[in-house]
């Protein structure tokens, strides 16, 4: 006899455990499946611990600059077993948190790998090969997603690293060639560059951090490169060979122009796979985009009755804070409780490299090319009290409104603990704010924060401190 709830989710990262703990919240009897950690990726092996390298590596870098504080320091080291050690003593707190939370909420826990094996019903088989069936009228796919190998060269933990062998690493890179700059890769090469390595960054495109503002990406090109990295863009990398001591690339940049490099280590940050194989999805006929991503509504039902599906294993953007949401969002619908669909163009996004990026809605190109005219402000780091007496002048926010009708459209952030900041410019445009509620409200003295009133009244030429 299988046993029987009211829901189940399959995968337990951050849409996953958030779907569940919501769904034992409004009564339902709730189990989750999860066939490695609770937390998923985002916990153990993403969002989190590479947070706390990336602070060991703020805090590292501070220390080398003491003397710019009137401060002293000397013999400065970096112990990176040390760093590793306080980056998995990070993530096993969180996911014991989430096992308490589990346990709180009387959430049945099926370790092992689950797959479905007819509408409404799934097998989950443990590490020892034992099986239990279990059924639910609903299910949710939460399973997320994995790194993306390069085309021929798979990462083997050695020479050739994806995210999760650059978070555990044997040995401190000496020359690191990181490819690909979004998120993930610029925050690698970010710490990596602090701890010490002679960091190369290439991307295809012609811009790193490329969903990011024009502005924000020339800037931090700027800001890396002064730090040391070498930036490539508009570049490809062919006829890579790994050996046991290093990797040799040849790198074609921009112009042309192909040079043969010597690396210790690679990181391929080059985009993510769904992990939707060998779950039963496509026995069950669930529709997939042209990428493998799974198709969804706005209340993240698939087209199987009874099956939604939320998070990385669904359409971009890719991020934690938003598989969170959708878990909510699904499980509310479920309830039958009619939630808000969500709006993509308010799910901000964030990058913690030096200097932090920070962003929500539309580019200012992205906002040209839908047909808005524009109020277009920005406001520098150098001209705020706060961010000088930090000792972080470099960077700038600016905002994008509606000239029509002074709709916040857009906010792009490039600076200081702007990840912090972002969330004020995604309140407001949640609640559809203008530029007159922006202005009218009191920034507190002296903070970050009074440059996001500054770039707002930049926009419409009423900026006061520059």
């Amino acid at each position: 006899m299988a046993d029987t709830y009211d829901l189940i989710v399959l995968g337990s990262g951050p849409g996953g455990y958030v779907a569940a703990i919501r769904a034992a919240q409004l009564g339902m009897k709730t189990a989750i499946v999860e066939r490695e950690l609770l937390g998923g990726i985002c916990l153990n092996w993403g969002c989190i611990p590479t947070k706390a390298l990336l602070r060991s590596a703020e805090i590292f870098h501070y220390m080398q600059h003491a003397k710019d504080y009137g401060l002293k320091a000397d013999g400065i080291s970096a112990d990176l077993d040390a760093v590793v050690k306080r980056s998995r003593g990070v993530s096993k707190q969180l996911n014991q948190g989430v096992t308490h939370l589990m346990k709180k909420n009387k959430i049945a826990v099926h370790m092992g790998t689950g797959k479905l094996t007819a509408p409404g019903k799934l097998t989950v088989t443990d590490k020892d090969g034992k099986t239990t069936e279990i059924e639910a009228k609903n299910i949710i796919v939460a399973t997320g997603a994995r790194a993306r190998d390069l085309p021929g060269t798979p990462a083997d933990g050695k020479r050739v690293w994806t995210y999760r062998h650059a978070m555990v690493p044997t040995e401190m890179p000496t020359k690191l060639l990181v490819i690909g700059s979004g998120a993930i890769g610029i925050e690698f090469a970010s710490f990596y560059n602090d701890m010490g390595a002679d960091v190369t960054v290439v991307e295809m495109v012609d811009r790193i951090v490329p969903v990011e503002d024009a502005d924000v990406s020339a800037f931090l090109e700027k800001s890396l490169t002064k730090q040391g990295m070498t930036i490539m863009t508009g570049a490809s990398i062919s006829d890579i060979k790994v050996g046991a001591n290093g990797v040799t690339a040849k790198l074609k940049d921009k112009a042309g122009k192909e040079t043969a490099g010597e690396f210790s280590h690679v990181i391929v940050a080059i985009g993510i796979v769904p992990n939707t194989a060998d779950i039963g999805l496509k026995e069950l006929g669930v529709e997939m985009d042209d990428r493998g991503f799974l198709k969804t509504d706005p209340m993240c039902r698939t087209n199987v009755p009874g099956l939604w599906a939320i998070g990385d294993i669904t359409a971009p953007p890719w991020l934690a804070h938003k598989a969170s949401h959708e878990g909510v969002i699904a499980v509310e619908a479920i309830a039958g409780n009619h939630p808000h669909a969500m709006d993509p163009k308010n799910i901000p996004g964030c990058t913690y490299c030096h200097p932090q990026v920070a962003s929500v809605g539309l580019t200012e190109a992205k906002a040209k090319e839908a047909g808005y005219e524009l109020k277009v402000g920005s406001f520098p780091f150098i001209g705020n009290g706060k961010a000088i007496a930090l000792g972080e002048a470099e960077g700038f926010i600016k905002t994008i409104f509606d000239a029509k009708t002074g709709e916040l459209l857009g906010a792009h952030m490039v600076g200081a603990e702007v990840t912090e900041l972002i969330q004020g410019y995604t309140v407001g445009k949640t609640l559809e704010t203008t530029e007159a509620e922006l202005m009218e409200t009191v920034f507190p003295h002296p903070t970050l924060s009074e440059m996001m009133h500054e770039s707002v009244l930049a926009a419409y030429g009423k900026a006061l401190h520059i």
